[in-house]
């Protein structure tokens, strides 16, 4: 199926790494030129290494997202070497492990939040008028099943994904007729180096195995995940892919989610 990517441009935040890189190569083996960004400078090389070789374009720039000098710099450069940004995805996040609400401070809360809601912020700010001056332009937000469905813990992060999906149904009305079409990615349990770390961290605490935390994670958080697996961030960059081609031109507003089933609500 042609989606016609080819010399389109799309920015991928976070994306040296579990879903993001899945989704950078996803967009690089379509013919997209493909830029990504992270914090860590070897993760960068390693993700710009892997898309050369398999003959995608790609351009890699270090930018922490919750400094608003990194993104102007992630924006120029980008703009400089490719013209404009066609597609942007805000997959740049973290999760802090399985804490309690007594357990947080405000601290932590507002460095979350800066993180996985005000980055996508910034970097949408900055990319939207090059997408109104072309008339066209996809923003695919990664938030989670937890901003529709949360847990009993991590309620920071369960509230920035909450207003993530927010955000993104505000500017599917905002920018609809600038042709910009804005749309959420809902993944659950995606076998991610983050979930991996966070479920050893729990088997660490429960003492118990890695493989019996994945289980115990299931039946206790997820007992809805009808498939009774961990996704796979391939599962999540192919509905990302869908929407931001050309096949789902109607398609505004939305949060897809890639759950396996796990929200019970329609």
């Amino acid at each position: 199926m042609n989606l016609e990517f080819k010399n389109k441009t799309i920015l991928v935040t976070g994306g040296s790494k579990g879903i993001g890189k899945a989704i950078a190569i996803a967009f690089a083996e379509e013919g997209a030129n493909v830029i990504i960004c992270g914090r860590g400078e070897e993760a960068l090389k390693e993700t710009s290494l892997e898309i050369e070789k398999m003959g995608g374009t790609v351009l890699a720039v270090q930018a922490d997202l919750t400094k608003q000098t990194d993104v102007d710099h992630l924006i120029s450069t980008a703009v400089d070497y490719y013209k404009t940004i066609d597609i942007l995805v805000n997959n740049a996040g973290i999760a802090s492990g399985f804490d309690h609400f007594e357990s947080l401070d405000i601290d932590q809360w507002q460095h979350l939040f800066d993180v996985n809601l005000f980055g996508a912020v910034r970097v949408t700010k900055a990319v939207i008028p090059y997408m109104k001056k072309t008339g066209l332009g996809r923003i695919i937000n990664i938030s989670s099943e937890s901003g529709i469905q949360p847990d009993a813990f991590m309620p920071h992060y369960n509230a920035s994904k909450a207003a993530l999906i927010n955000f993104t149904k505000s500017l599917s009305k905002a920018y609809a007729a600038d042709g910009i079409l804005v749309n959420t990615v809902s993944p659950a349990f995606i076998m991610t180096p983050m979930l991996e770390n966070l479920l050893k961290d729990n088997s660490a605490k429960l003492n118990i195995s890695y493989e019996e935390a994945i289980q115990e994670f299931l039946k206790q958080n997820r007992p809805h995940v009808e498939v009774k697996r961990p996704g796979t961030v391939e599962e999540v960059a192919s509905a990302v892919i869908y929407l931001a081609s050309n096949k789902a031109s109607f398609v505004n507003g939305v949060n897809l989610r890639v759950d396996g089933g796990s929200v019970a609500s329609l």
